[in-house]
């Protein structure tokens, strides 16, 4: 079949998602198998959240509230600002397309860090513009670099903020010294997925930076109901920044974009805040004690402000993944993201932890892995 199709839509290559639990059991004949590889939510979904959904289902014969009245204002609450500074998405990824659609055409650059999250590129892409790709340094978003490939061609700069797959985190000062060196012509787009899991103190004021724009560029936040709150399957997250940006994306945004239930859902879940705190609070403990069992097995675990860590397990990450398979475990392998001898795992709960490094140890053992 031969189809018209654009060379700049031809080069893309897929998203790669992690592997689903009923896959693995049915190709390797495994039972109660666990998920460590996609950084979501060990605790599961807010039981406010479960109940508002079912609450819901008899009107799903209803279009939902195109503008996300209810949910809009909460968010804004929840987070300090308006609700004209207030962006929903279909996940925080469709945040990212609104941008990209709203001010980036054929020929446009946009500046990205590699490895970061791989949706980035692949909207600009699809909008026929250039990505440029600064690797990171030490495992953090090289800032300076960032800044020093800027032109007047680039519209926008994305920073996952903490990175996804590092964990590690742009401090508060760099980041407005980093400001203060870009042309008030680009727009700085700052992914704070992972925030939630980063202590307060520690987190950039994204609010001041948006708020109080004078002599800095624009700069927009990107938040989800996927890790914290444990929504990943309901596809909601949203957006902060100036009204004015706001109102661009809301001309590039499709009706009705966030659905009946993901609304009710999102909006019970931000009520909760003792699911939230577990969460939080499980996540800080889980993370600590892997850390731990993986430095005793002979692995070197990287710092992480996040619900995930890189882990060096000293040999081929992806014969070790496929080790773990086996064993009914699945994480995610690195090297495709230039890190051959790590893998990224989540943070679980106490039983899945322990179940993961029984796992790794036999592997580690099998493979004849691991760093002393």
């Amino acid at each position: 079949m031969q189809l018209p199709t654009p060379q700049h839509i031809a080069a893309i290559v897929p998203y790669p998602p992690g592997k689903p639990m009923d896959e693995l059991e049915r190709e390797y004949g495994v039972t109660n198998a666990i998920k460590l590889a996609s950084n979501e939510n060990a605790w599961g979904p807010s039981p406010k959240a479960v109940a508002a959904i079912g609450a819901m289902l008899h009107t799903l014969h209803r279009y939902p509230d195109g503008s996300s009245y209810y949910l809009t204002e909460a968010v804004a609450r929840w987070i300090g600002a308006s609700p004209e500074e207030i962006v929903l998405g279909n996940g925080s990824n469709e945040v990212i397309e609104f941008l990209v659609k709203a001010f980036v055409g054929t020929g446009d650059a946009v500046i990205t860090s590699h490895p970061s999250f791989l949706m980035y590129q692949k909207f600009v892409q699809v909008r026929g513009g250039s990505n440029v790709v600064v690797p990171l340094k030490a495992m953090h978003h090289d800032l300076e670099a960032i800044a020093a490939a800027v032109t007047d061609r680039t519209r926008l700069i994305f920073i996952d903020n903490p990175n996804n797959p590092t964990g590690t985190l742009i401090d508060r000062k760099t980041f407005a010294d980093f400001l203060a060196t870009l042309p008030q012509s680009v727009i700085v787009v700052v992914d704070e997925a992972y925030v939630d899991f980063v202590e307060p103190s520690e987190r950039i004021d994204i609010m001041a930076s948006i708020r109080h724009p004078e002599g800095i560029p624009a700069v927009v936040s990107l938040r989800t109901f996927s890790k914290a709150f444990g929504l990943a399957g309901l596809r909601v997250g949203f957006g902060v920044m100036h009204r004015d940006v706001a109102s661009l994306l809301h001309r590039v945004r499709q009706p009705f974009n966030i659905n009946l239930v993901a609304q009710a859902g999102a909006l019970a879940a931000l009520d909760d805040t003792d699911h939230y705190n577990t969460t939080l609070r499980g996540t800080a403990e889980g993370r600590a004690w892997l850390s731990r069992a993986m430095t005793e097995l002979g692995c070197r675990p990287y710092p992480s402000y996040t619900n995930f860590f890189l882990i060096d397990v000293g040999g081929d990450a992806t014969r070790l993944y496929e080790a773990m398979l086996y064993k009914g475990v699945i994480v995610r392998s690195m090297k495709a993201y230039g890190y051959p001898e790590c893998i990224r795992i989540t943070v679980g709960t106490a039983e899945e932890n322990q179940r993961f490094v029984t796992a790794l140890g036999d592997c580690l053992r099998d493979l004849g892995y691991g760093r002393r």
